[in-house]
């Protein structure tokens, strides 16, 4: 089998069985490159990331401290990935929605506030599953 070119593979339809059964590792590992470069972007622009970022480090920090277990610091763990994803899902929303509607407009607006609200109980849950995990160990609940 001969190698195809970037354009020729970029040509063929995403969803055709011939492209799903190749596995090429240069493409693999370029689509990591670009995840990486969007989560730079984000990290650089966007302060509520940056926030939850934080946040995360330091409720895993207090988890060690505290010894969590396997199960708990998957909890946690689940917890902090959805409430990035979140973010970025919104910051994602809004850079396409800023682009591709540059006045004002009100259900715009909406658009942002939904997804921005999708951020709120991705971490208002996240909290909530926080405070319970360590009122166990602070309070030696069982």
């Amino acid at each position: 089998m001969t190698r195809q070119s970037d354009a020729e593979f970029e040509a063929e339809r995403i969803g055709s069985p011939s492209r799903a059964r190749r596995v090429d590792v240069r493409r693999t590992v370029y689509s990591f490159r670009h995840a990486g470069r969007g989560f730079i972007w984000a990290l650089s622009s966007q302060a509520n990331l940056r926030v939850h970022l934080a946040a995360a480090a330091i409720v895993l920090v207090a988890a060690v401290l505290l010894r969590f277990s396997t199960i708990e610091f998957v909890g946690l763990t689940l917890c902090f990935a959805i409430v990035i994803a979140a973010e970025l899902f919104n910051t994602a929303l809004e850079v396409l929605i800023d682009y591709a509607w540059p006045e004002h407009h009100p259900m715009i607006g909406r658009a942002k506030d939904v997804a921005a609200a999708a951020v709120l109980v991705a971490a208002v849950g996240a909290a909530i599953v926080g405070v319970l995990l360590f009122a166990r160990h602070i309070f030696h609940l069982s």
